[in-house]
């Protein structure tokens, strides 16, 4: 859905269940008090018995160690404050990460006719199409987006990117060879500035190899899904070979910009002053949406609060049933 029905679909909604939404108040501050939660907003504070935070995934911008090497006069930017590609200073640009964010972002400073250079990270992808289908029907049918948090190896595995793709002009094939193939030039992972040189970790085709081993598991995934339910199986081309110029320095004075798209980290702490409630990473300590330190603190939107699709529009809506649901009953219960 465009952006603007999705806001639409959500107007309609407050109206139907006549949500007392309230626009434009900041809360600055939670903490607890006598059994309730006290909220500091811009509009005034507000106490709560039952307390959910749906404040998304998407919360503090994410900068590698290196981008504290930046010169002071190095024009630098997050992915939240990208506009358009006129919105940005002449000369090429640099986009540290490789996520949906960071190739889509690219796609659409080459059209416009900027010379990028993307600093690569581990995404994994698919192509748009898998046989006759959309690569997200695979998706969801597959049960890719059902995995739980306890399918991760590591705790870390929360940050993985999504799986790369683009709906620009109706939907098409964007990864690094891709991009790559349009003359957006792949470097690997930012290390910092040095010399008045950008310098990249000679690693990019180990990312890539990364990326074609998740494109692997996926396409086995399918596979396996096709033949159990006695569908055609489609023909799944394995990766291109990959061929790149290792580059490990670039001139910073050549760039009018750097990008910063390396995703975002959880921003609980800054203003939740609830001590315990998150975990080192700065995830809610929780167990099926619920706090297991503060009884009647909840959580939505989060990255692998329940499953891979947690964080998405997708898939909040399980999550937001089953909150929804244990706030009902606490609430039900402290009025006998």
């Amino acid at each position: 859905m465009p952006r603007d029905e999705i806001v639409a679909y959500l107007e309609r909604h407050a109206r139907a269940v006549q949500a007392p939404v309230r626009e434009g108040v900041d809360v600055r501050t939670v903490s607890r008090r006598d059994g309730s939660f006290m909220l500091e907003t811009s509009d005034g504070p507000v106490v709560a018995r039952e307390l959910v935070l749906c404040t998304g995934a998407y919360q503090r911008p994410h900068r590698p160690p290196g981008a504290a090497t930046l010169p002071a006069n190095c024009y630098a930017i997050d992915v939240e404050d990208y506009h358009n590609p006129g919105a940005l200073p002449a000369g090429p640009v640099l986009i540290v990460g490789s996520g949906q964010s960071g190739c889509q972002i690219a796609e659409e400073l080459h059209e416009a006719g900027r010379e990028v250079v993307l600093a690569c990270g581990r995404a994994p992808w698919a192509t748009r199409r898998i046989g006759e289908r959309d690569v997200f029907w695979w998706v969801i049918e597959t049960g890719f987006w059902d995995a739980p948090l306890s399918s991760l190896t590591t705790p870390a595995g929360r940050l993985f990117a999504n799986v790369l793709g683009t709906g620009h002009g109706g939907g098409h094939d964007l990864h690094l060879r891709t991009l790559q193939s349009t003359g957006v030039r792949l470097v690997g992972h930012f290390l910092g500035v040095d010399d008045g040189h950008l310098r990249f970790a000679a690693d990019l085709e180990e990312t890539v190899a990364w990326g074609d081993q998740r494109y692997n598991e996926f396409a086995a995934l399918v596979r396996k899904t096709a033949m159990e339910r006695a569908l055609s199986v489609p023909e799944i081309q394995p990766p291109e070979p990959f061929a790149h110029d290792v580059i490990e320095e670039l001139p910073i004075g050549e760039f009018g910009c750097v990008l910063f798209a390396g995703g975002f980290r959880p921003d609980y702490g800054r203003w939740v002053h609830l001590p315990g409630a998150f975990d080192v990473m700065g995830f809610p300590i929780q167990q099926e949406g619920a706090s297991t330190l503060f009884a009647g603190l909840y959580f939505v939107g989060v990255h692998f609060l329940r499953k891979r699709q947690s964080s998405l529009l997708y898939g909040v809506g399980e999550d937001a049933a089953i909150v929804a649901d244990a706030v009902a009953s606490r609430a039900s219960a402290n009025r006998q």
